[in-house]
C-alpha cells in the first residue's frame, strides 16, 4: 500500500516545523482511497472506530516510530465521522481526531479582523467553547501573521507543541484549532516558531482567565454572558448635570485578611467595601486596573492579560457579583483601562511572532523610558481592535459603567517625556500621536454608540484642547477629564505655611480661567500618597491641629468647586503614612484611642460633604457652566480668605467661604446677591469634626451696606483654617443701600485673578523678615480660638487676639511687599498673556 507523506513531512512535524498540518493529518482522498493520518507522539497503536456504528474499520500502520500513522480505510469511498483508539502501553482512550474537523472562523469574520474593524474580536479570537459535528471542546485562535508554526500546549497534552499544531488562515494571519473534550479551568499557551525560527512560549492576548504570578499561563474559562442593558438610574448616574463622587480603590489594599495579611477575594471585598461606600455617600467606586499583571508593585498599570480579571481576588465569576453588588446598593464601578503601554515580558505581547507585532520597532516610537514598557502600535488596525475590543468587553460583559483611561498624554505625544532626536515626528512633521488620537476617537465613539450612558473620563494632564469634545465635533470624545492642573495648584499651596498663602493667593483663582474648557474631574488619587510625596495629611503645615484643619478645610473647598470628586482610599479619614500596596489601610486610627479623634471627625466631614453635595443641586448641577459660579471675594490674599457662590439651574445658591490661615475672621462682610437670610449648612470647623468650633448659629440676615460691588451683603464669623456652607433660607425685596463699606471688588474674575497674581510680588524675601513675630502671634491666636472657645465670648476674644497679632505683623510686611510689587507686575503680565 503506497501512503502519500514524505518521510521529510512527517520530520517536519515532530521536529516543530511543519506549518499546515490540515493538510496532512485527518481524512483525505487519495488515489488509494479514504486514508486517515494521525500524529501521535509515543503510541503504539491506533485504531480507527466507525462514530455511528461503532465498528473498527481500520488498524493504522505506524510508519514512522515516534507516532506517525497511516492507513487506507477499506470499503469506504466517502467521508465518514470517526474517532481514534489509541494505545499508550497499558492505556487504551477513545479520542476524537482534532484534524477531522473543518474551519470554523466564519467568513465575515475572517474579513473583519483582517480589515481590523471587528467589534468585538474577543468572540472569535481567544479560547471559546462550542460544539462541532455533535463533539464538544475549545476552539482555539490566535492572532500571529508572521509566525512559522503555531501549536496549542496545556494541561491537556503534555505541554507538547508536536501534538496540537494549528491551522493557518492566510487571509488574517489568524491560526485556529478546535480540539476536543478540552475542560473548563485548564491551563494553556500557544508555542511559536516564530519569524526568526526561535521558539517562543505565549500566553493568550484574549484569555479570558490566567494564573496567578508567578506563574504565566492562560486558563480555558467561558466568555462571560452579555450583561443587561444599563439601567436608567445608573444612566444618569454617570451625567454631566449629576452629583459625582468618586472613591479610588486598590482592592490588593483596602483591607486585607488580619490573619495573614493576604488579600480578600471579590466576594469579601464586596460585603465589606460597598455597604462602606454607600454609608460614606460616594456615588461611584473606581478600581485600579484589574486586569491580569505579572508585578504586584505596577498595580495593575502594567497589564498582560487585558481580558482576564486578574486571579489574584478569585474567579470572573467572583469579579462580575462584586459589580453586581455594588449596583444593586446604588454605587456605580468605573475600571481603570491601561491602553498606552505594556510590559516586555517574554509570555505578553512582546516580538509576539518574531516581529514587533503590537508594538514599534523602533524604539523611538515603541519603548517608554520612564516605565521600561513598550507602546502600542495604534496605527495597526488589529492592534487597535484588540484594544477598543477590550473597552467595550469590560463595559459588556461585566456591566462597568465606565473606564478611566490611564496616561493619555503619554499616548498623545510622541515626544512625551523624550528629548530631542528621541522621537519621530508625525507624518507632518508634528509632535501629535495622530494615530492614538484616532484610537480614542473611535473608542469612545464606539462605547457612545454601543452603549449609551457610560462615563469614559481621560488622565490627561497637558493643555490638548477638546479632550471632552464629541469626536464628531473635533475632539477626543470623552465624558469627563482629570484637572491635573487643579490638583497641582491647589496641592502646592495648601503646602505653604499659612504666612506664605497671601504671596500665592493666584494658585487658587487661576484654574477658574480654564474652568470651562473641559468637563473635569478634581482628583486626589493614588499618584498624590506614594512614592515620597507623603499623605495628604502629611502635606498640610503646622502641628496636629493645623495639619487636620488645614485638611479638612481644603476638602470643603474641594467639593464646593466646579468639578466632579474623586478622592483615593484612606484619604477620607486621613491616613498619616503614604499608601503602600503591600499592606491594608491604617484602619486602626478611627479608634479614639489611637486616633484621638483626629481621622474619625475627617471620616465624618467627608460624608457629611458627600451628603451635602448630593443635595444641594447647586453644588454639582452647573459644573461645566460658567453661570454655575461667581467670585464673591476673590482678591483678598492678605487675609487667604476666598468667596464664591455656587448655582443651580434655577438660580439657587450655595455660598462658600474659605480661610485658609489660623486667624478667626469675626465680622467678615462680604457682599451677596440676593437679600436674605442665610444659614450655615455645612463648616469644617465644627466640633464634631475636631475643630474649634468657631461658626455662625442661627440665621444671618443681609444688610443694606454695599460691599465688594454688591447692594446687599453679609457679615459673618469666618473660622480659622476652616470652609464654610451658607444657604439662602428665604429671600426678601432688597432695599436701596445705605452705605459702602468697602471699595468696589472687580465684576470680572479673570480682572480679579490678575489683581490676585500681583499681591504675589511679595515674596518669601519680604516674608522672612516678619515670619517669626507674625506665626509666633498667629498660631499663639488659633490655639486660644481651638482650645477655649467654645462661648461666644471666649471665640470673640481669640479672634480679637488674633487679629491684633495679624495687624501688627502685617505693617511690617508691607512696606516690603510694596517694593517687591513693583519689580513683579510686569512678570505677572507676561505669564498672564502667555
Amino acid at each position: 500500500m503506497t501512503i502519500f507523506v514524505t518521510q521529510d513531512t512527517i520530520n517536519a512535524f515532530f521536529d516543530g516545523r511543519h506549518a499546515d498540518p490540515f493538510a496532512v493529518l485527518g481524512m483525505h482522498e487519495t488515489d488509494n482511497g479514504i486514508e486517515v493520518r494521525a500524529l501521535l507522539p509515543d503510541a503504539g497503536q491506533v485504531v480507527v472506530i466507525d462514530k455511528e456504528t461503532q465498528d473498527e474499520v481500520c488498524e493504522l500502520s505506524r510508519i514512522d516510530e515516534r507516532g506517525f500513522f497511516a492507513g487506507v480505510m477499506p470499503q469506504r469511498d466517502s467521508f465518514f465521522n470517526y474517532q481514534l483508539q489509541v494505545s499508550w502501553g497499558k492505556d487504551v482512550l477513545r479520542i476524537e481526531d482534532p484534524y477531522r474537523f473543518h474551519p470554523m472562523i466564519q467568513e465575515l469574520d475572517n474579513w473583519l479582523l483582517a480589515e481590523g474593524s471587528h467589534l468585538r474580536p474577543y468572540e472569535v479570537l481567544g479560547a471559546h467553547f462550542m460544539e462541532c459535528d455533535r463533539v464538544s471542546g475549545v476552539n482555539f485562535r490566535l492572532w500571529a501573521p508572521n509566525a512559522k508554526r503555531v501549536s496549542v500546549v496545556g494541561d491537556f497534552n503534555y505541554w507538547d507543541g508536536r501534538r496540537h499544531p494549528m491551522r493557518f488562515h492566510q487571509a488574517s494571519g489568524v491560526w485556529e484549532l478546535f480540539i476536543p473534550k478540552v475542560a473548563l479551568g485548564d491551563l494553556y499557551k500557544f508555542e511559536l516558531l516564530d519569524s526568526n525560527n526561535r521558539l517562543r512560549l505565549k500566553s493568550d492576548p484574549y484569555a479570558f482567565a490566567a494564573q496567578l504570578r508567578p506563574d504565566t499561563a492562560s486558563q480555558v474559562s467561558g466568555l462571560p454572558e452579555i450583561q443587561q442593558e444599563m439601567t436608567e438610574a445608573r444612566r444618569k448616574a454617570n451625567q454631566v448635570d449629576q452629583p459625582i463622587s468618586i472613591y479610588e480603590v486598590h482592592l490588593g489594599s483596602w483591607r486585607r485578611n488580619l490573619a495573614n495579611n493576604f488579600w480578600l477575594t471579590y466576594d469579601e471585598i464586596a460585603d465589606e467595601l460597598i455597604p462602606y461606600v454607600k454609608e460614606m455617600g460616594f456615588t461611584h467606586i473606581e478600581l485600579l486596573p484589574i486586569s491580569e499583571f505579572p508585578f504586584d508593585g505596577s498595580w495593575g498599570y502594567q497589564p498582560i492579560g487585558l481580558y482576564a480579571p486578574t486571579s489574584r481576588f478569585g474567579t470572573p465569576e467572583a469579579f462580575k457579583r462584586f459589580i453586581d453588588k455594588a449596583h444593586a446598593a446604588g454605587i456605580n464601578v468605573i475600571l481603570d483601562w491601561v491602553p498606552g503601554h505594556f510590559p516586555s515580558d517574554t509570555h505578553g505581547l512582546a516580538t509576539f511572532d518574531g516581529t514587533a507585532l503590537y508594538e514599534h520597532a523602533d524604539p523611538r516610537e515603541g519603548y517608554h523610558q520612564d516605565w521600561n514598557t513598550l507602546i502600542y502600535n495604534y496605527g495597526r488596525n488589529e492592534v487597535k481592535n484588540y484594544l477598543s475590543g477590550n473597552a467595550l468587553y469590560w463595559v459588556e460583559r461585566f456591566g462597568l459603567d465606565g473606564i478611566r483611561v490611564d496616561a493619555v498624554a503619554s499616548m498623545i505625544y510622541r515626544d512625551y517625556s523624550r528629548r530631542d532626536g528621541e522621537w519621530i515626528p508625525n507624518q507632518y512633521g508634528g509632535r501629535e500621536n495622530l494615530e492614538a488620537i484616532e484610537f480614542l476617537k473611535h473608542t469612545n465613539y464606539i462605547l457612545g454608540t454601543e452603549h449609551p450612558g457610560v462615563m469614559n473620563v481621560a488622565e490627561e494632564s497637558t493643555a490638548f484642547a477638546g479632550v471632552t469634545l464629541p469626536p464628531e465635533n473635533g475632539g477626543l470624545g470623552f465624558n469627563f477629564k482629570w484637572n491635573m492642573g487643579w490638583m497641582n495648584d491647589t496641592l502646592s499651596y495648601m503646602k505653604l505655611d499659612p504666612i506664605y498663602r497671601q504671596y500665592n493667593h493666584d494658585k487658587l483663582t487661576f484654574g477658574m480661567l480654564y474652568q470651562y474648557s473641559e468637563n473635569f474631574v478634581l482628583p486626589l488619587s493614588h499618584d498624590e500618597v506614594v512614592h515620597g510625596k507623603c499623605s495628604l495629611l502629611d502635606k498640610m503645615p503646622g502641628d496636629t491641629w493645623q495639619k487636620f484643619a488645614n485638611l479638612r478645610a481644603y476638602y470643603g473647598y474641594m467639593w464646593a468647586y466646579p468639578g466632579k470628586k474623586l478622592l483615593f482610599m484612606g484619604n477620607e479619614f486621613a491616613q498619616g503614612r503614604e499608601w503602600n500596596y503591600q499592606e491594608s489601610l491604617d484602619w486602626y486610627l478611627l479608634d479614639e484611642f489611637h486616633g484621638g479623634g483626629w481621622h474619625s471627625g475627617v471620616q465624618r466631614l467627608v460624608r457629611d460633604l458627600n451628603k451635602t453635595y448630593k443635595k444641594q443641586t447647586a453644588l454639582y448641577q452647573l459644573d461645566t457652566k460658567p453661570e454655575g459660579f461667581e467670585w464673591l471675594v476673590v482678591d483678598d490674599s492678605q487675609n487667604s480668605v476666598f468667596v464664591f457662590e455656587r448655582r443651580s439651574a434655577k438660580g439657587e445658591p450655595i455660598i462658600v467661604v474659605s480661610n485658609f490661615t489660623p486667624v478667626p475672621r469675626e465680622n467678615y462682610r462680604f457682599g451677596v446677591n440676593i437679600a436674605g437670610s442665610y444659614e450655615e449648612i455645612l463648616n469644617t470647623d465644627a466640633d464634631i469634626y475636631k475643630g474649634s468650633g468657631l461658626g455662625n448659629a442661627g440665621v444671618i440676615d443681609s444688610e443694606n451696606i454695599e460691599s465688594h460691588g454688591k447692594a446687599q451683603s453679609i457679615s459673618i464669623m469666618v473660622p480659622p483654617l476652616a470652609t464654610i456652607y451658607l444657604k439662602l433660607k428665604s429671600a426678601r425685596k432688597a432695599a436701596s443701600p445705605r452705605k459702602v463699606s468697602k471699595k468696589k471688588a472687580e465684576d470680572s474674575a479673570e480682572t480679579a485673578v490678575k489683581n490676585a497674581s500681583a499681591s504675589k510680588s511679595a515674596k518669601v524675601s519680604a516674608a522672612k523678615a516678619t515670619k517669626s513675630t507674625e506665626t509666633k502671634s498667629v498660631k499663639s491666636a488659633a490655639k486660644s480660638a481651638g482650645a477655649k472657645a467654645t462661648t461666644k465670648k471666649s471665640a470673640d476674644k481669640a479672634a480679637t487676639k488674633a487679629a491684633t497679632a495679624k495687624t501688627v505683623a502685617t505693617k511690617k510686611v508691607t512696606k516690603a511687599a510694596s517694593a517687591a510689587a513693583k519689580t513683579t507686575v510686569k512678570k505677572t503680565k507676561q505669564k498672564e498673556n502667555a
